[in-house]
């Protein structure tokens, strides 16, 4: 700002061609003073957190466990539709935090184990479990799986385990348990609906993964995207941390509420 000696006017600076007077300019440096002092404070407040969640929370949840809710029920009637999952990511290997690169290896997935990994197909991450090997040949007829050439062992299961169930699928739906050898574990067909149910004979290739859902005729798996790269396997999924029934309001399933899988 500055006086004319010959007249009495006062001239304003110009900024993008509009006077600025001293009061607006005042304003806006308090503005700018009161939202620096506003993100200091709300750093100083929230620093600590957020180096938690970044270098702790994240490096955890992404190379030793994680949970992962469940939103379909492929794997009915092991896993239902609204479990939150807990997955041990230290099952087989140590993986750099963010990415697939393994640090360390020291086993590899066995059949009947319930795996979370990333589809083939598109990428998308899913909870399925082993049922071939590398090297194992697996076929299905009707429904009932061969492994190697011999028939694996079905035993039927009452209805009353169907409890647990959404409705629609109550009445529909055929319980058996099927002997993997190592592990013996409820699957579950629906005769009235349209499903794969014989395929094969085919072999699995080396480092490479044949699994399936427990629900068998309601299942994207192997039999549909082909088998799973070893290095697309993240962790294991151990057990039910919780349960809300998503067909059902989201009623809590308390019954499941830290619950192991097999």
């Amino acid at each position: 700002m500055k006086f004319d000696q010959n007249r009495t006017s006062i001239h304003f600076p110009r900024i993008n061609g509009h006077f600025l007077t001293d009061i607006d300019s005042m304003r806006m440096q308090m503005k700018t003073e009161r939202v620096k002092k506003f993100l200091y404070s709300l750093w100083k407040e929230w620093r600590f957190p957020l180096f938690f969640i970044v270098f702790v929370v994240i490096p955890v949840k992404s190379s030793l466990a994680d949970w992962n809710w469940v939103p379909t029920g492929s794997m009915n009637p092991t896993i239902l539709e609204g479990d939150l999952i807990f997955v041990d990511k230290v099952a087989y290997d140590l993986r750099i935090p963010l990415t697939l690169h393994r640090l360390a290896r020291w086993s590899n997935p066995e059949r009947g184990d319930i795996i979370v990994c990333f589809s083939p197909e598109d990428g998308v991450r899913l909870v399925k479990r082993v049922i071939g090997l590398p090297g194992d040949t697996i076929e299905m007829r009707n429904n009932t799986l061969l492994l190697n050439g011999e028939p694996v062992v079905y035993t039927r299961i009452d209805g009353k385990y169907t409890d647990l169930l959404p409705n629609k699928q109550k009445v529909r739906c055929v319980l058996a348990t099927e002997d993997l050898g190592q592990v013996a574990h409820t699957v579950m067909s629906i005769p009235s609906i349209n499903a794969m149910r014989s395929f094969g004979p085919v072999t699995v290739p080396h480092g490479r993964y044949f699994v399936m859902g427990d629900n068998r005729d309601s299942s994207r798996d192997s039999r549909y995207f082909g088998f799973v790269d070893r290095e697309s396997i993240v962790g294991k999924a151990k057990g039910v941390i919780g349960s809300f029934d998503i067909t059902d309001k989201y009623q809590p399933r308390f019954g499941r509420f830290f619950e192991s899988l097999k």
